[in-house]
């Protein structure tokens, strides 16, 4: 009896010490609703994303953050959280589906998910202390039902390549060819680059049975940064490869599965706060786009980002050429209580012909007209018809009386830029042109949608004015349409 009750007491202690080597996550608590600008209930964020789709299901595979990348250690202590939805209306909430089983875990970190002959396969990177160094190593898991993965053995089973780093090796991104091989596209460094500050690569290895590994030509070279949680994929025509340089988001184009790649016409998929974009296919031939917004640090308007946030969706669509865009998913816009009975004030050089209408004409300056009374977490419609060359027009959001503070959006035709605060996104074409906006303002994030071709989002804590003003300088511009609607509560 005495020894049944050792073994149930030290089997207590195990399980418990298991228990705590990862933060802890009740996935029953957490909202069914849109994940638009989700975040878990508690001290805990959205961290990279690892999107995946099969039969017409979105697999919402997101690292679950807390202490934002401080936990154990400084190393991250992250884990992957699922959430699936096949309508991207309403969302099943899962339990960790990879966890930190073991002490020598210290982050679950970004891969990617592939699905081969009745099985899933989630590759990741696990980071972890090797004699007192920070390594980064290749795993995986597999899985029946995309739900419950098993670890395979060896763990890890990949340490490093021969002449690229051992501390950044991580967020393999995997795809299987016609012939049933796999293979890894690897964030990592080369150790004696050309030029110095251009060693960031992606690592191209591959393996048909797992065990074995091949090592071809880096698919990516040159970057400035560890080109980290990079996409591949093949969509209308073209392949794609996509990665990010300090979490902003690049992408090369190829009409070959390796390149030569080229640029596109602009980076889409480049804003400021909206952190490493990794897309998935869905339905009707659509992608979907997942990315997180970063929190500021001490919660300041003017501070750098730190490590987790919200969660953030794109719809991307394409252009002739392959050029990427990026809107907002018809789906995932939060629902409102309707438009409001909204009063427009004229200001300067403005005049209104209607109640949802505003005319400025202000050739030697600056025309403006004001609506008050705006809620905090709104989403605001409108169209912008530009007449002829104007300076730049816009909008100052969550602004006061005589436009103090506030955030403001501007749009530049000459520049081709959009800027949104203190973020900005550049080759926006079609800005001399009559253009559709669509602006969400939901718990600090303001996310813009220009003409359903490209986004930006920002961050934003301070400014919390119930004025909203648009203005134009130096030319005549038309807003029509507008609409403001207080967004539903959670």
């Amino acid at each position: 009896m005495k020894k049944i009750l050792f073994t149930c007491v030290f089997a207590l202690v195990v399980c418990y010490a298991q228990a705590q080597l990862g933060v802890k996550y009740d996935p029953t608590i957490q909202s069914t609703k849109s994940m638009q600008y989700f975040k878990p209930k508690g001290n805990l964020f959205v961290g990279d994303c690892i999107p995946f789709s099969k039969d017409g299901v979105y697999y919402y595979y997101w690292l679950l953050d807390s202490a934002h990348h401080k936990s154990l250690n400084g190393l991250g202590g992250h884990q992957w959280a699922l959430s699936k939805s096949s309508d991207l209306k309403t969302w099943q909430q899962f339990p960790l589906v990879l966890k930190i089983d073991e002490p020598w875990e210290k982050s679950i970190c970004t891969g990617s998910v592939v699905y081969h002959k009745g099985l899933y396969y989630a590759f990741y990177a696990t980071r972890l202390l090797n004699d007192g160094k920070v390594n980064e190593q290749l795993s995986y898991a597999i899985s029946k039902d995309g739900v419950h993965f098993d670890k395979q053995k060896p763990n890890p089973f990949y340490t490093s390549a021969p002449g690229y780093s051992k501390r950044n090796f991580r967020d393999p991104k995997v795809f299987i060819d016609a012939d049933g091989v796999f293979h890894l596209f690897v964030s990592s460094d080369q150790e004696n680059p050309v030029m110095q500050r251009a060693s960031g690569c992606l690592v191209h290895l591959s393996s048909k049975d797992l065990k074995t590994w091949n090592v071809h030509e880096p698919i990516l070279t040159g970057q400035p940064s560890t080109p980290e949680c990079p996409d591949y994929f093949f969509w209308k025509g073209w392949y794609y490869l996509v990665y990010s340089d300090n979490s902003n988001t690049s992408y090369v184009k190829s009409r070959k599965p390796y390149g030569p790649w080229e640029a596109p016409r602009y980076q889409a998929l480049n804003e400021d706060w909206s952190n490493v974009v990794k897309t998935a296919e869905f339905k009707n031939g659509r992608r979907i786009a997942a990315a997180w917004v970063p929190n500021r640090f001490e919660s300041k308007d003017n501070n750098g980002e730190i490590f987790g946030g919200n969660s953030l969706f794109r719809e991307v669509g394409q252009e002739a050429d392959g050029t990427l865009t990026t809107s907002f998913p018809a789906e995932m816009v939060p629902e409102t209580t309707g438009p409001l009975d909204i009063k427009i004030v004229n200001d300067l050089q403005s005049s209104s012909p209607d109640s949802k209408s505003i005319n400025i004409k202000s050739p030697g300056g600056v025309g403006s007209s004001h609506i008050e009374n705006v809620p905090l977490n709104c989403r605001i419609t409108l169209e912008i018809e530009p007449l002829g060359s104007n300076e730049e027009f816009g909008l100052y959001l969550r602004s006061g009386p005589r436009a103090e503070g506030g955030y403001r959006l501007n749009f530049s035709a000459a520049n081709k830029t959009v800027k949104l605060g203190n973020t900005a996104i550049e080759g926006v074409d079609g800005l001399n042109k009559p253009i559709k906006v669509d602006v969400v303002i939901k718990d600090g994030i303001i996310d813009v949608d220009v003409d359903h071709k490209r986004t930006i989002v920002n961050r934003t804590y301070e400014q919390n004015g119930n004025f909203v003003w648009f203005y134009a300088k130096h030319g005549q511009v038309n807003f029509k349409s507008i609409t403001i609607s207080p967004l539903k509560e959670d």
